[in-house]
């Protein structure tokens, strides 16, 4: 009954049945399964442990457990139930292998390996097949494990008696050429590095390899340009061997390698120019350097060949204009008339180029003018719009106008509008995190707080979601064996509160609440400039403003209620793909959530996981402290006007 909906249904019967027969391991099994439902973790593993004392020998049952525990990080509790289901069966491939990574991590590196070790000795000489992917997955992680020791030495020696047999051939090659150079044999590193640049010769971190393996000092620039340019004969198509030296050379050899560089990009009509060269505008010399060249090309002044010489000589100009443009828009050469007269030069040479659009936009946006942003990205979209990302990007900029209805129109048109909830469902279903930011931030700009919240709500059950959704990779990945990919995802779900959208979504919420307790008659929605609860001077105005906004809360419940309806009409039957019938949202303005009591007690459920998550992000610091200080001044004045 609790896949289809009617969990309290399920939780009753399961209670009734404990009412029957205390001692049923089953009955505690599927209780313990239930709350795990209804992510009530502890009690959870209470239930399967009571479930264990009764059945010490059930599979299913310490599977249950052991996930759970590892899903809460319980590494301990983890060891145990992993040794007690190896004990019960030792033949299972898995039972070790997981007992090995919930020794390492819970920080037993030496455990770990040694449990890897005992497991390959049951083998009893028996070689495995060099297809076999589990073992070659299960060789390299006792590899990284044994690295992990810092014992380098000894990690190089197992890595070349079993690497050959591994599958992933790249990871062999990168850790053997990574232990070589940490071991100082130098030669055999210049060699392993090269055999990896051979394979991509535009990775950046093989060639910082090779440089370290050849001893090489960073101040020899003669020594480093030689180097990429041996490589840029090897691979003339190479970009990398290119564009690196630029970071380290200076003076002169600065101007002629980037002379070089820029030209071939502009001459082959490279969008992404600009970002590969605004690395280097840290260095005003460098930046000034890249200016006069550019600018050097439209005067007809180039060093290193004649832009004519090689296509069309209309495109190179159009590249010139575009990159001149985004060089003048960018914060650190800054001159915003310059880079709407270079982009408008751009666009008239090629009017269709959609980046030249785009870049106009962007510009309108540093002037601070995001209607006319909005409007410029829209000519953008319509040059292409079967094109996802321009779609996208015109939605993200309708949003910072304040013109939600408009953005979400645009997302219609690559969404799933059948869906129950219409575009906003769809994109709820999809997960995407970043218009429900935008959309949600644009809403507390406005002040309309419910809508706000609502969604600011929506990324927190979001990533609520990417939590819960690890507890299905915790036997997935053991039965496929990614076992270094597994341990990866561990550490990053660890993290995972960290991440951008997630201090965006918490820093939005926090304010929201501050605006609510500061100004309660933001409840009714958004109040004309100068009128609040706290500060108004003319009552009777205050009261005409309260009225117009409850009016208004009205007429958008009303709407919302219209679209649900012809939503529910549409789509009578629409059901998920599990068969589940989906539900419309109940409360689609976020009425509930503004209607809090006590704002500043909301706004610690979010700003609590975001201090401890990001205690160096400022914003975040300040936001605290405008918390609690207005958490002690109604103590202070609780205190004195008691009960």
């Amino acid at each position: 009954m609790s896949q289809i909906g009617q969990l309290e249904e399920a939780f009753a019967l399961a209670k009734t049945a404990l009412q029957n027969d205390m001692k049923s391991h089953i009955t505690w099994h599927v209780y313990g399964l239930l709350l795990r439902q209804e992510k009530n973790y502890e009690e959870a593993i209470k239930a399967y442990r009571f479930a264990l004392r009764l059945e010490p020998e059930s599979q299913p049952i310490q599977r249950d457990l052991a996930l759970l525990q590892m899903q809460m990080r319980d590494y301990q509790g983890y060891i145990r139930s992993r040794s007690a289901m190896l004990q019960t069966r030792p033949g299972f491939r898995q039972n070790w292998t997981a007992l090995a990574i919930a020794h390492h991590l819970a920080g037993d590196l030496a455990e770990a390996e040694k449990v890897l070790t005992t497991y390959e000795d049951t083998l009893k000489g028996a070689t495995p097949h060099v297809a076999d992917m589990e073992n070659s997955e299960a060789t390299l992680y006792k590899n990284t494990i044994i690295a992990e020791t810092g014992n380098v030495e000894r990690a190089l020696e197992h890595l070349e008696a079993v690497g050959y047999r591994c599958t992933d051939v790249l990871a062999v090659m990168e850790m053997k050429a990574d232990y070589l150079l940490r071991l100082d044999r130098k030669a055999e590193a210049e060699a392993a590095y090269t055999a990896l640049l051979e394979r991509n010769p535009d990775n950046s971190i093989y060639y910082n390899g090779l440089i370290k393996a050849k001893a090489i000092p960073e101040s020899d620039h003669k020594a480093l340009k030689a180097l990429y340019d041996e490589w840029v004969e090897k691979n003339p198509r190479c970009d990398a061997a290119r564009r690196i030296p630029l970071d380290f050379l200076e003076g002169d050899e600065f101007k002629q390698t980037a002379d070089a560089y820029l030209q071939r990009m502009l001459k082959k009509g490279v969008p992404s120019l600009f970002v590969n060269i605004k690395q280097l505008y840290v260095n005003p010399t460098k930046r000034d350097v890249v200016q006069e060249l550019v600018e050097g090309y439209l005067s007809g002044k180039a060093t290193n060949g004649s832009a004519e010489s090689n296509g069309d000589n209309n495109e190179f100009l159009s590249c010139t204009y575009y990159f001149l443009a985004q060089h003048y828009s960018y914060h650190l050469s800054r001159n915003l008339p310059k880079a709407m007269e270079n982009v408008e030069k751009a666009i008239e040479l090629s009017p269709k180029a959609v980046e030249y659009q785009m870049t106009k936009a962007r510009i309108w946006k540093h002037y601070g003018n995001p209607g006319k942003a909005a409007e410029e990205m829209e000519k953008a979209r319509l040059l292409d719009e079967k094109d996802r990302h321009i779609n996208t990007k015109a939605a993200k900029y309708v949003l910072r106008n304040n013109d939600n209805e408009k953005a979400l129109e645009l997302m219609s048109k690559f969404t799933r509008n059948e869906t129950v909830g219409g575009t906003l469902g769809d994109l709820h279903e999809m997960q995407c995190t970043w218009f429900l930011t935008e959309d949600a931030e644009a809403f507390l700009r406005q002040k309309k707080l419910g809508l706000a919240l609502k969604r600011f709500h929506s990324v927190n059950n979001i990533f609520d979601t990417w939590q819960e959704d690890q507890f299905d990779f915790h036997g997935f990945s053991l039965r496929k064996g990614m076992i270094r990919a597994y341990v990866d995802m561990v550490r990053w779900e660890d993290r995972l509160r960290e991440h951008p959208f997630y201090t965006r979504m918490a820093i939005g919420a926090v304010k929201a609440h501050l605006l609510l307790h500061d100004q309660p008659d933001l409840v009714h929605g958004p109040m004309p400039s100068g009128i609040n609860g706290l500060d108004s001077t003319d009552e009777n105005q205050r009261k005409k403003a309260l009225k117009k906004a409850k009016k208004e809360q009205q007429r958008l419940e009303k709407v919302e209620s219209d679209k649900r309806a012809a939503r529910k009409a549409a789509a009578a039957n629409a059901k998920g793909a599990d068969g589940e019938t989906k539900k419309e949202d109940s409360d689609p303005l976020g009425n509930t959530l503004v209607q809090t009591q006590d704002p500043l007690k909301d706004a610690m459920k979010f700003l609590a996981p975001l201090l401890r998550s990001s205690p160096q992000n400022i914003e975040a610091q300040c936001l605290g402290f405008e918390v609690y200080s207005r958490q002690s001044e109604l103590i202070c004045w609780n205190l004195k006007t008691g009960p």
